[in-house]
């Protein structure tokens, strides 16, 4: 009947059904509850509208979408744009219709009521978005923030950054953009909460400009003694304690296949060298600290003189200590390059950075730059690129004074610092996966990987859950890897580390540093509650993290002092990471460049998943790609293996039933099962009561002590 009712004890005992309302006015949209009859409402008010009526309709997208119906008042049609402005003029963004739909009558009943069934199914293959520019200087500089960092040519006011393809870790680079534009200070919250440019136009045009406003990053002189970045900072700790360990160092190995110009291979090397100071830049220690020392581009050279390879093992032979090479950041330049000749026109050139100049959205702008500078010198001329706008110093410098220090209590650093003292008092000190053997007292960086896929089904469907419930796609794969976790280490406090960009400016787009930094999603897994309260309780989580990303986490370690050991690493022992920064891609000419495995695995913790989206050509879920890395110090890759197969059966169980407590999802198998069912031991025995075991004691030696 479209009643919702549910059962309560009588007083006098008994049940007796209560009656709560209809389930057929009211449905969910992008996480929001929506009433239809206040739609209908705002609708009614237009001069020429007679009725109104609102549904939930499915989109061929998948999605649940706003339907209006109206019949007009009058014998003239009334404009279905105007309509639209009219109800956003009474309505939050997600309460505005996808589309309306006039009608000539109204399907009734035999007995006069509105016959929903009747109503025509809109056709959304001919629905337009109505676009509707800027209005005033804020909202044009959010629309274009948008733009910018979605790739888009365009934004309107009504255009959800969500829907455009945003997500959780996008979200921290609008933000940062949209507060150094308007001196603003935005957090990610905000977005999520307004994520139309129009509605995120409002909340930056009613925020506090005075308080808020940050210095913008430029270029400026530099005073003798350049500190690190706090990025840097705990890179250069790392590498001091041992610098003979690879965990920290990017290998990159291309295949070049065609007729290589190696002098303006060299030559290009050179010119980018000059281009990005962290190539060229040493970290000597003194009694106040690390600082920088960018040595001149003539004083880094890279040897290309071509190695003679003859098949494929020894290039593998070439490679693998290439790759994991010691790096004395103290001293050396963080850079090294070989090129390998395995004939005439086949070649692997292998460049290594120490992560301490470089991460992984630094991949993009050095293949760019790779790229011009090579082709012009092919010609016989340097690179016309424009000049970088700011270098790392000067960012390093800015994060300094913008930040401030930690001995200062109203500062940004210490506020939060405070954040993280809080959210992560009383944490356990070890999340106890089932490993394969003990802990050794030192853990290695050694490491291997289990990869594995998620389908195109249900990767679509995993996009459709967190669009349901105002989450990302990130969001919704913490909360199944918690829920994995959780079952895994019999445990309901737990903590995930998630790498976070950290590149807010715009003018760190083209720039190779190190900009990432490290935070701590504590997830408290509740077997009771459902999964879509464990998104909700995810969501607050992680829009809290992100909104206190900045503080390095090496600070946040030493602000929390966990109980330290060197056989795990110190607040996370699991990471999860979602591989969404640009595509690094290098068109050489004359070349075919394909990408060679450097032959190095490390593990920088005892287990972490790599997530990265897949999407056809229409831009629709098409899969995903997922792996499982591991520390092989604690673990084998059966035992990983059987956690990716756990991992998505979790996923297909909360995208089929998202409201069952999360303690009755089946993470075990049909071979797990069978292997774990049969609980028999031995042939039985012939049953003995106490009294005759003690006597056949008794018998066998009467002279021995009975108790």
């Amino acid at each position: 009947t479209g009643d919702v009712v549910r059962w309560r004890e009588r007083p006098g005992g008994g049940p007796v059904l209560e009656y709560v309302g209809r389930s057929d006015f009211q449905v969910k949209i992008r996480g929001f509850r929506v009433e239809l009859g206040e739609i209908d409402a705002a609708l009614t008010r237009h001069p020429r509208v007679a009725f109104a009526v609102t549904l939930g309709r499915t989109a061929p997208s998948g999605d649940t979408v706003l339907v209006s119906y109206i019949l007009p008042s009058g014998d003239a049609e009334p404009d279905v744009a105007e309509l639209t402005d009219h109800v956003r003029g009474f309505l939050p963004a997600h309460m505005v219709p996808a589309t309306i739909v006039i009608l000539d009558e109204l399907p009734l009943t035999p007995v006069g009521k509105l016959d929903r069934d009747r109503l025509p199914t809109p056709e959304f293959a001919v629905v337009r978005t109505v676009f509707r520019a800027s209005s005033n200087a804020t909202e044009h500089t959010v629309a274009g923030v948008f733009a910018e960092v979605l790739g888009l040519d365009r934004a309107g006011l009504d255009d959800n950054f969500f829907d455009l393809g945003g997500n959780s870790l996008s979200a921290t680079r609008v933000v940062a953009r949209i507060n150094s534009a308007l001196g603003v200070g935005l957090g990610v919250r905000e977005l999520f909460e307004a994520p139309t440019v129009a509605a995120l136009a409002a909340r930056a045009a009613a925020a506090d400009r005075h308080t808020a406003a940050r210095p913008a990053l430029t270029a400026g002189p530099r005073p003798d003694r350049v500190p690190l970045s706090l990025a840097q900072q705990r890179m250069w700790i790392v590498n001091q304690v041992d610098t003979t360990s690879p965990a920290y160092n990017v290998p990159i190995a291309l295949r070049l296949s065609g007729a290589l110009d190696i002098d303006a291979l060299r030559a290009a090397f050179g010119d980018v060298v000059e281009r990005h100071e962290p190539l060229r830049t040493v970290y000597p220690g003194s009694a106040n600290g690390p600082h920088q020392v960018v040595l001149p581009a003539d004083q880094v050279t890279l040897d290309l003189t071509p190695v003679i390879v003859s098949d494929e093992a020894a290039l593998r032979t070439e490679l693998v200590p290439l790759a994991s090479a010691e790096f004395n950041v103290s001293r050396d330049v963080p850079m090294r390059a070989a090129l390998l000749r395995i004939g005439p026109d086949e070649h692997v050139v292998a460049l290594v950075l120490h992560h301490i100049a470089a991460d992984g959205s630094s991949m993009a702008p050095l293949a760019r730059d790779v790229m011009v500078a090579y082709t012009a010198r092919t010609h016989g001329r340097p690179p016309a690129w424009a000049p970088m706008p700011v270098q790392y110093a000067d960012f390093a410098l800015w994060q300094r004074r913008t930040l401030g220090s930690d001995t200062d209590p109203t500062s940004p650093i210490s506020a939060q610092l405070d954040y993280w003292r809080r959210t992560l008092e009383g944490m356990p000190e070890l999340l106890d996966l089932p490993t394969d053997r003990r802990r050794p007292l030192q853990r290695s960086s050694h490491g291997a990987t289990v990869p594995f896929t998620i389908g195109a089904d249900l990767h679509r469907k995993l996009s459709e859950l967190a669009r349901e419930h105002d989450s990302t796609l990130f969001m919704v794969a913490h909360a199944a890897l918690a829920v994995l976790l959780g079952r895994l280490s019999d445990t309901t406090d737990l903590a995930v580390g998630t790498p976070v960009a950290g590149r807010g400016d715009a003018a760190l787009d083209e720039m190779v540093g190190m900009f990432v930094n490290t935070v701590v999603l504590r997830t408290r897994v509740a077997p009771e509650r459902s999964f879509t309260d464990l998104m909700a309780h995810v969501r607050e989580t992680d829009l809290g993290a992100f909104g206190h990303a900045e503080v390095p986490f090496d600070r946040v370690v030493q602000a929390v002092d966990p109980v330290r050991s060197t056989a795990h690493a110190p607040l996370f022992q699991v990471l999860l990471e979602f591989q969404n920064t640009e595509e690094s891609r290098l068109e050489l000419p004359g070349l075919t460049v394909e990408v060679v495995d450097a032959g190095v695995e490390v593990a920088k913790c005892d287990l972490y998943l790599t997530l990265s989206e897949n999407v056809d050509g229409t831009g629709a879920p098409a899969g995903m790609s997922a792996a499982f890395g591991f520390a092989t110090d604690v673990l084998d890759a059966d035992t990983v293996r059987g956690f990716a197969d756990q991992f998505v059966r979790i996923l297909d169980a909360v995208t089929a039933s998202p409201d069952r407590p999360i303690g009755d999802i089946d993470v075990l198998g049909a071979a797990e099962l069978e292997f774990l069912t049969p609980v028999v031991g031995e042939v039985s025995g012939p049953e003995v009561t106490l009294p005759g075991l003690l006597a056949a004691a008794v018998v066998a030696d009467p002279g021995a002590v009975a108790v």
